[in-house]
């Protein structure tokens, strides 16, 4: 039985009603108006409005932080909290509680539950604004000396009476001053000032092309430069021409020189080599992509496993492929191959 317990428990367990809670808190406080249940809204207003509270106390930075805290526990929202002390907490500190409003709809059709609209009474600006310009509170009176006051009253009609006619006549005279001050309109012969300040920067725009046209003359400069390269080509073919029984002997000069050219290449690009394996592979004599791809894997996978570095593990199945496809300069194709593998193993 639950008698004495004020609490509504909204048919839910102490978790899941608490949860309700602090989901509809976080709405309230983002959205300053949401439409539920009244029984909802009740349970909902006795919940958040001590959390209001907590953003007065501002005495100290250690307040702030702790009451910030203990409002995130019963919220759970770092964006609720915010808005609360940021938004929401200037606007009521001057109201003593009572910051919400239950404002009740009616029944809901298909369950006929009651529907109530719970908002925080300050982000009302309809209701507060007709508050503002309507007129003021009557005044408390009392009962004896009542002619005095009514005699007051009756002086106090006829200065008002007199000072209406004196605003009245003010009132003419301020409208025969107003009529010259609507002196403004040469104002709007500032627009041709506009225009002529943007014409002149329209010119900038030759200037461009005049720097632009010699960048263009530089190309041909690259052709006559680029014209003697190719006229060293036929030099080696007359020096080859005479020596017609040294063609072996050629043939193996100019292999160490293509090498030297190129130097070692990075093995790092291959899928699979790292640092580590690329400097067991340099310091065994493979530093080129053709040197890779013509060792076999089983003798690559000996190099890696004999040496000191934690290399061992690799596996250089497909590192004889991608050396192939990076010695021809197919790139794209080595990249596309790379996208299938992991750790140089295809998946």
């Amino acid at each position: 039985m639950r008698h004495g317990n004020k609490n509504n428990n909204l048919s839910r367990t102490a978790s899941h009603r608490r949860a309700l809670l602090m989901n509809l808190g976080c709405q309230l406080i983002t959205y300053k108006r949401i439409t539920t249940t009244v029984a909802k809204a009740k349970a909902l207003r006795s919940y958040i409005e001590p959390l209001i509270t907590k953003t007065k106390a501002t005495e100290s930075k250690e307040a702030i932080s702790h009451n910030h805290r203990i409002v995130f526990s019963y919220l759970n929202d770092k964006a609720a909290v915010k808005e609360l002390f940021t938004v929401v907490a200037p606007k009521v500190v001057g109201r003593p509680g009572g910051y919400t409003r239950i404002i009740k709809l009616g029944a809901r059709q298909g369950d006929n539950a009651e529907m109530a609209m719970i908002e925080l009474v300050d982000f009302n600006e309809i209701y507060n604004n007709s508050k503002v310009e309507g007129a003021e509170p009557a005044k408390k009176t009392r009962r004896s000396g009542g002619a005095k006051k009514t005699a007051a009253s009756a002086s106090t009609a006829e200065a008002v009476v007199s000072s209406d006619t004196n605003v009245i006549s003010d009132a003419v005279i301020v409208e025969e001053v107003a009529a010259p001050i609507v002196v403004a309109t040469p104002i709007v012969e500032a627009a041709p000032v506009v225009e002529e300040v943007v014409t002149p920067i329209v010119e900038v725009a030759p200037v461009a092309e005049k720097v632009a046209a010699p960048v263009v003359e530089a190309t041909p400069v690259v052709e006559e430069v680029a014209a003697p390269l190719v006229e060293a080509v036929p030099v080696v073919e007359e020096v080859a021409a005479p020596i017609a029984n040294a063609v072996p002997v050629v043939e193996e000069v100019a292999a160490p020189m293509a090498t030297s050219n190129a130097g070692a290449d990075d093995l790092t690009i291959i899928e699979g080599i790292g640092p580590k394996a690329a400097e067991v592979l340099v310091a065994a004599g493979i530093d080129t992509f053709v040197k890779l791809a013509n060792t076999p894997a089983d003798t690559v996978k000996e190099i890696l496993t004999s040496a000191t570095a934690r290399v061992g593990h690799l596996d250089p199945t497909t590192w004889a492929q991608q050396s192939q496809l990076a010695a021809d300069g197919n790139m794209e194709e080595l990249e596309a191959l790379k996208l299938r593998l992991n750790n140089g193993k295809e998946v």
